[in-house]
């Protein structure tokens, strides 16, 4: 009889498997180095505990996409501790790695994201002057789209309303499922271009008219519902390709009520927001990380 190798009681005892050589092998996970720029993720919109818990989360995202980043949250319009202004959070920055001893000639003190998945030049001249005024030597991404995973996540919220089929693959239907979609942004006419980068993609996705439109021009929803339903859709619905913070409360249902359509939850904390963050952070910093896999931007 053989000798048993497992502990006194019997049970089987799992050994760890050894490590995978060859192109197979799984890569090492990244962590940011020490002495890496702060990555201070730029939160547009009025500040509240519900922004708060957003950003908070799509930080955690980005956290475990590159574990060891130093992230922290600054408000575009922040006015006090409790929502602290992006230029005070960068200066902050600043002073504790000049007190640590930190060269401030060998690497930009932080590296801001706006949490906007489209362009608005209104904001982002905001977000640059504070950038400026704060004289950390930070420097600033673009916004985070367009990009492939910004019309995954509106489908998926879209198929969470109960507006779109889950998974083409697998011909789930939903008797309520739009024939025709608005993608609603805010930003002005270069917003609405950039959205209609992603709009084609969800169209791909979905087999059904996309339309993009400015959710901040009055009667552009009413009018983009007019002209989807002159070609034919009879079921119409409103699908932000916006994060949240940057809408205005209660322009989305008042636009969705205007143009007479259902509407689908803006993109929230979905996971590839925060995986977005991570990537646009790990290419300004020069850390190439599993978020930089997903796809480049589309410009």
């Amino acid at each position: 009889m053989s000798s048993s190798t497992g502990p006194d009681n019997g049970l089987p005892v799992r050994m760890p498997r050894p490590r995978q050589s060859g192109r197979h092998r799984r890569p090492e996970p990244v962590v940011a180095p020490d002495g890496a720029p702060a990555l201070v993720l730029a939160v547009p919109g009025a500040p509240s505990g519900a922004v708060r818990s957003l950003a908070e989360e799509i930080l955690s995202i980005a956290r475990s996409e590159l574990p060891g980043m130093d992230a922290r949250i600054g408000y575009v319009d922040g006015q006090d501790e409790e929502f602290p202004a992006l230029e005070n959070v960068l200066a902050q920055i600043a002073a504790e790695r000049a007190a640590a001893g930190v060269d401030a000639e060998e690497s930009p003190s932080a590296i801001v994201i706006p949490l906007l998945a489209g362009p608005d030049a209104a904001l982002m001249r905001r977000v640059r002057q504070a950038v400026l005024n704060s004289g950390a030597g930070a420097e600033l991404t673009d916004v985070l789209g367009p990009h492939p995973l910004l019309a995954e996540g509106v489908h998926v919220r879209l198929s969470e309303a109960g507006l779109a089929r889950a998974d083409r693959a697998r011909l789930f239907t939903v008797a309520t499922a739009a024939d025709g979609i608005i993608l609603a942004t805010v930003g002005g006419e270069e917003a609405v271009q950039v959205a209609g980068i992603t709009g084609m993609l969800l169209a791909a996705r979905l087999a059904v008219p996309v339309l993009a439109a400015p959710l901040d021009e009055e009667g552009a929803i009413a009018r983009t519902a007019e002209q989807l339903t002159s070609s034919g859709s009879q079921h119409l619905a409103l699908a932000p390709c916006l994060i949240g913070p940057e809408v205005p409360e209660g322009l989305l249902a008042s636009a969705a009520q205007e143009a007479g359509c259902q509407t689908a939850e803006p993109l929230g904390a979905y996971p590839a927001i925060g995986k977005l963050v991570a990537s646009a952070y790990g290419a300004k910093a020069g850390i190439a990380g599993p978020g930089q896999q997903q796809g480049a931007a589309l410009r």
